[in-house]
């Protein structure tokens, strides 16, 4: 993606991640809201499939659940975010 159509593009809101209590897509704990621009979302969307990287590389040494769980909500919400 050039910077020209970085600068333009921008969020519409549809990317979510995590169910509320209920289950209900509409009570969504994580939600892209419209506006960001690609690249700096882009920009977030790598830095925590960093963090994943980081996680998942620990939970191989270590085989700690907590890690797995984080590692797993980490990649939704950068799933969410590419999706926006």
């Amino acid at each position: 993606m050039n910077d020209d159509h970085a600068s333009v593009l921008r969020t519409i809101g549809v990317g979510t991640f995590g169910e509320g209590p209920s289950g209900k897509t509409t009570e969504r704990l994580f939600r892209v809201e419209p506006g960001h621009s690609a690249g700096f979302v882009l920009e977030q969307a790598a830095l925590l499939m960093g963090c994943v990287s980081k996680l998942t590389h620990q939970v191989m040494i270590e085989e700690d659940e907590a890690m797995v769980c984080a590692a797993h909500y980490l990649s939704g919400m950068a799933k969410a975010l590419v999706r926006m």
